[in-house]
């Protein structure tokens, strides 16, 4: 009888965590990462390069007009190269959720897919980030207002 107890116990602690867990990917996967606003200086956009030596992916968000915003964002990656892409994919970009990282991976937030940032700006098409140009300059991750301002269909 007392195994008989500590088993419904033990059942019942998982069902509740699988619940729990459940909900709490439904409810983070219902929502982009949030992004800081940014602004173009003399028809780019700079980054310090330090701001991503600790791998984690900064998202960013340009309001070309009221009604036009475009998302991108940087993440160094594990081989060192600091990337950038659009927070939106050619297959998913209608659902407007983007990516949100875990570990060396950025995940679409609509389907599932991962993808290791070390194969960001490498790899393009389907659901992969799509690319965004960027250069360094000194000490700066420099992009062009241009290039950002491009992937704006795929925010419309």
């Amino acid at each position: 009888m007392k195994i008989h107890k500590h088993y419904r116990l033990i059942v019942g602690a998982i069902t509740v965590a699988a619940i729990v867990s459940t909900f709490s990917i439904a409810f983070a996967w219902n929502f982009t990462v949030p992004a800081q606003e940014v602004k173009p200086v003399n028809g780019a956009f700079v980054f310090p390069v330090s701001a991503f030596a600790d791998g984690k992916a900064r998202h960013f968000e340009y309001k070309i007009s009221p009604n036009e915003r475009v998302r991108f964002f940087v993440v160094k990656s594990t081989d060192g190269i600091i990337r950038a892409a659009l927070d939106a994919c050619e297959v998913c970009h209608r659902a407007k959720k983007g990516y949100v990282q875990q570990g060396n991976d950025m995940i679409c937030i609509n389907c599932g897919l991962k993808f290791r940032t070390d194969k960001v700006n490498e790899v393009k098409g389907g659901c992969n980030p799509h690319p965004v140009n960027r250069t360094i300059q000194g000490e700066n991750l420099v992009i062009s207002q241009q290039e950002v301002a491009s992937g704006l269909r795929y925010f419309q």
